[in-house]
């Protein structure tokens, strides 16, 4: 199966904000969608998450997009909305300690998200699609699939607006 995953276009949010699920729109996402159209195969089916920045987005790049749930960024819980520097340094600090099993006050760990966004990829039976989706998911399965340890997650790094095309065996 070949994946094309796409982060979604920069959102549309105050910098330093922590705005994991907060649903807020994409910028300038047709132009990116222009691109993307470019080098995308045509034809293929679009899977994406609901939140705006992402939906925006695909909706440039299907007529008929389908959204999924899991593929929604990580619930930061308590943190969402707020300024980093705002977030206490013992939960950042705990967070630090347990990089994919921490999970922020009323929030989710890494490790959640990782596993809803596999139950996704496992449920696809198409030979390639397209996700649109944030990085937290993109991170995850990329560390899933590369064998990555939780210290390396971080390393890990997707642009807005990007593609990245992963091939998996059959």
């Amino acid at each position: 199966m070949i994946l094309h995953l796409i982060r979604h276009p920069k959102p549309v949010v105050e910098p330093g904000i922590c705005y994991g699920r907060l649903d807020i729109a994409a910028d300038n996402a047709a132009a990116v969608a222009e691109i993307l159209l470019s080098e995308l195969p045509a034809g293929l089916p679009v899977w994406s998450s609901p939140l705006r920045r992402c939906r925006e987005l695909a909706e440039l790049l299907h007529p008929q997009p389908r959204f999924d749930e899991r593929l929604v960024e990580m619930n930061f819980g308590l943190w969402e909305g707020r300024p980093w520097d705002a977030i206490p340094r013992a939960e950042l600090d705990a967070w630090a300690a347990n990089v994919a099993g921490y999970a922020p006050p009323g929030g989710e760990s890494p490790l959640a998200l990782q596993q809803r966004a596999l139950d996704f990829v496992a449920g696809l039976a198409v030979p390639e699609a397209v996700i649109v989706t944030h990085a937290g998911v993109i991170r995850t399965l990329f560390a899933h699939w590369q064998g990555l340890p939780p210290g390396k997650w971080t390393e890990l790094v997707f642009a807005y607006g990007s593609r990245t095309r992963v091939v998996l065996p059959g």
